[in-house]
């Protein structure tokens, strides 16, 4: 619990310190002349949920519990004559205690992405894209939190593309590439010796030693798409979405890699917001290892679909460079 209430003072301080220097951003902005924004859209949001449930002799059953999560999401995007420079980072995590159980994580996500692109025709650009995506904090096989399944910079994942690029408006875009690198670390040594993440795993001897260590890299060579799509459908709605398919071209091409988000954004009050995000993903070398039977032992492992849903209503401030 004291962790919890650290978190979460930590956090109404983080949200705090973002505003002011976005306030700040914001102000020399609007001093600086009107050609030297040209070209740019800039726009943020930054927020953070809170919910708590407390019962005493409450009949129905239950058991009291506390949530929080937080959510920066910031564009850059720059669109004139031949140039189109598009650049976003989102940054999300989220905590979550429910009577005496240990405080859990419900998200954790860091996403840089940047891509450059030089009009060749009408809404075609050729292209180069990079993305950046891992996590903060460690993350364990729940209910169990002994036994560790993720941490910081394991899995990380880095794609760089080349290809095409189509803007039909400057709210969409549909990046294909033919020839993409896709390359997957896992730093932990826990992690990287078990093969987690479609790393090499170690080698043993007879006797459990390791005789070579497990690879902290995966490089892969495939196909990639990516379409996004940022769109205020309102004065108070934001739509926020996008896709990544990828497939090896080496390693069962057939079997796609996806990566899809979703995050709506509506505006209750100047400073309160509710935000849902969604996510779904679907990674051909990620095991996930399930009880079926409930019964403690792990029956059933292999890849599968992830889903994650976060709603929540909260603090939040949306920022852009409109005048």
């Amino acid at each position: 619990m004291k962790k919890f209430i650290l978190f979460i003072a930590l956090s109404i301080f983080v949200l705090d310190f973002i505003n002011g220097q976005i306030t700040d951003y914001e102000k020399e902005l609007r001093k600086k002349n009107k050609d030297s924004l040209s070209g740019w859209k800039i726009n943020g949001l930054t927020s953070i949920n809170f919910s708590q449930s407390s019962l005493i002799n409450w009949a129905a059953g239950g058991q009291n519990n506390i949530s929080a999560n937080g959510l920066i999401s910031f564009s850059a995007n720059y669109l004139k004559n031949k140039n189109s420079w598009d650049n976003s980072l989102d940054i999300g995590y989220g905590m979550f205690i429910e009577g005496k159980e240990n405080l859990r994580k419900t998200d954790d996500r860091i996403e840089l992405f940047s891509k450059y692109g030089r009009k060749i025709s009408k809404n075609l650009y050729m292209s180069s894209l990079l993305t950046f995506k891992t996590q903060m904090t460690p993350g364990y096989n729940y209910p169990n939190d002994s036994v560790l399944i993720s941490d910081l910079m394991s899995p990380a994942y880095l794609y760089i593309a080349a290809g095409i690029d189509y803007k039909p408006v400057d709210f969409i875009t549909a990046f294909v590439s033919p020839i993409a690198g896709k390359f997957t670390f896992v730093t932990n040594k826990t992690l990287a010796n078990a093969g987690s993440f479609g790393v090499e795993p170690a080698i043993y001897d007879s006797f459990g030693n390791i005789i070579t260590k497990g690879k902290n890299t995966r490089a892969e060579m495939g196909g990639y798409i990516r379409i996004a799509l940022n769109k205020d459908i309102t004065d108070n709605i934001t739509l926020k979405t996008k896709l990544d398919l990828f497939s090896n071209y080496l390693h069962k091409p057939q079997n796609v890699d996806v990566d899809g988000e979703v995050l709506l954004s509506m505006k209750i009050t100047k400073f309160i917001t509710a935000n849902f995000y969604a996510q779904i993903i679907y990674d051909d070398d990620v095991i996930i290892e399930v009880d079926s039977n409930n019964d403690g032992i792990i029956d059933k492992k292999g890849p599968r679909l992830q889903f994650k849903e976060i709603f929540g209503i909260g603090f939040s401030y949306k920022f852009d460079n409109k005048k």
